[in-house]
């Protein structure tokens, strides 16, 4: 611009000029005198959220918890620890640890399922990375977050080093869940929409807070905690099928267990790091609601609303596999009987599940074809399910090329409409309203304790396996929390 010299100093009357062309108004209405109206005013700046919340972090007592969040609270860890464990000898786990064994610190934490022990960061990371890998971990149906990979996994390894009991374990574990599932709802469905994988950049605050929590941080140290967790977003939906998933549940706990560790000695954060212009919510996401982290606190618990899978994949594909399962055993069918399954689902299905010819075990996670033939043909959609010999299976390929899933505006995504027209002619029609695992038919406890066994079964012994359920149910009970991770090692 010519009113601009080369030091891009302004020259006398071109400050008017660009003021005046870049708000609308006209030179000629400034010569004129006309009255000119001000810009309107920005918005009030939002309530100190990152306060708020690091406030009640710091003084939540256990014995504020109502009942029923405390139980919710244990059957999400006695979850956990079933498929950290099922996980921890998968292909996924131990590329990692080769990568990472040689540069870990001390041995101060157990891997679940193994014999060896790392530090706690790496420790946390790996566990993390185990206990999400089946996909058959737990969720925040809400949100989509898998509230206890990132949480769990950090404060388990820092129970290892850091002394504390069962009681207060399960405090931080279900204020960590609380924290990220609430910050979660803030900005859900636009930043998850984008492409963030919201189980990573919402869990590494409820990491962080959990920790924060079992070491004692004062007020402030708990804003700088949640300001270094916002400092860490990791997770994109690109990753979905790879190993890369698990990895985001995995780096959210030690990322989170980095920053409560860091502000623990005074390692200073902006104080509204989740709220301010450029904070964490603003910058990842077209949504913002404040209110769904601070109104209600010690209130309502979104920690109440965990769910459990039964089934180890997305949870958008559980009532056609709720469905298959059913007319499969009703009408005992076989593969050879179908000539076609026609389901009817929301579009989110499609999009997350949609793969039609997956090659290995983690993308069959993310294929409602693969996963309503396999379940058809072999009764479940455990891990056995999604391994590589179930993706190849010549049977199971045939069938999921019978398989047409068609979008139905209609349908919700916790709802599936499945028909399966047999050879004879025949019809089979069944529609899931809620599927098994939800909050309007949740597992019971026997029910985990089944999955639980399955997916520890052959890693541990069954007496073990036994010990183990019963030590994660009596958590509140326990002089010290580390006597889980040492219950669930070879």
């Amino acid at each position: 611009m010519s009113t601009i010299n080369r030091r891009g100093l302004l020259k006398a009357g071109a400050f008017a000029s660009i003021a005046a062309s870049t708000s609308g108004i006209s030179l000629s209405a400034l010569a004129q005198g006309e009255t000119i109206k001000k810009p309107a005013e920005a918005p009030a700046t939002p309530e100190p959220v990152t306060r708020i919340l690091a406030h009640y972090l710091v003084n939540a007592r256990y014995e504020d918890l109502p009942a029923n969040v405390r139980k919710e609270g244990t059957r999400t860890l006695l979850n956990w620890v079933g498929v950290a464990v099922g996980g921890s000898h998968h292909e996924t786990v131990e590329r990692a640890l080769s990568a990472l064994k040689p540069f870990s610190g001390p041995a101060q934490a157990s891997l679940l399922g193994r014999t060896e022990r790392l530090d706690i960061m790496n420790t946390a990371f790996l566990n993390g990375v185990a206990s999400h890998i089946f996909d058959f971990d737990d969720t925040h149906l809400k949100t989509i977050i898998h509230p206890a990979g990132p949480v769990v996994s950090a404060i388990l390894a820092l129970s290892e080093y850091h002394p504390v009991s069962g009681k207060d374990f399960l405090n931080a574990l279900i204020l960590g869940v609380e924290t990220e599932c609430r910050i979660g709802n803030s900005v859900y469905p636009n930043h998850y929409d984008v492409g963030w994988h919201i189980t990573g950049t919402a869990g590494v605050f409820g990491a962080a807070a959990a920790a924060g929590k079992i070491l004692g941080l004062s007020e402030q140290q708990m804003v700088w905690a949640l300001g270094l967790a916002a400092s860490q977003p990791v997770g994109l939906r690109e990753s979905f099928g790879s190993m890369n998933k698990s990895f985001n549940p995995g780096r959210a706990a030690s990322n989170g267990l980095f920053a409560a560790l860091l502000a623990a000695q005074d390692y200073t954060s902006s104080d509204g790091m989740i709220e301010a212009k450029r904070g964490w919510a603003n910058t990842i996401s077209t949504k913002q609601d404040y209110r769904e982290i601070t109104e209600g606190l010690g209130q309502r618990y979104e920690a109440a609303l965990n769910t459990y899978k039964p089934f180890a994949c997305g949870i958008v594909i559980h009532p056609a596999l709720d469905a298959a399962i059913q007319l499969r055993n009703e009408y005992k069918l076989s593969e050879d009987q179908i000539a076609r399954i026609d389901l009817k689902v929301h579009p989110l299905v499609i999009e997350l599940t949609g793969k039609k010819t997956p090659k290995i075990g983690l993308e069959g996670k993310f294929s409602i074809y693969h996963s309503v033939a396999v379940a058809i043909i072999e009764g479940a959609a455990g891990e056995r399910q999604y391994s590589d010999r179930a993706v190849n299976d010549p049977k199971v390929i045939a069938l999921r090329e019978r398989v047409v899933a068609t979008i139905d505006p209609a349908i919700k995504p916790e709802q599936v409409d499945m028909t399966i027209t047999l050879k004879d002619g025949r019809t089979l029609h069944k529609y899931i309203e809620h599927a098994i695992g939800s909050l309007e038919v949740p597992m019971t406890d026997q029910q985990l304790e089944a999955k639980f066994t399955d997916l520890a079964k052959g890693i541990l012994p069954d007496a073990q396996v036994r010990k183990l359920i019963d030590t994660c149910w009596s958590v509140e009970k326990l002089d010290s929390a580390a006597q889980i991770a040492k219950a669930a090692v070879v």
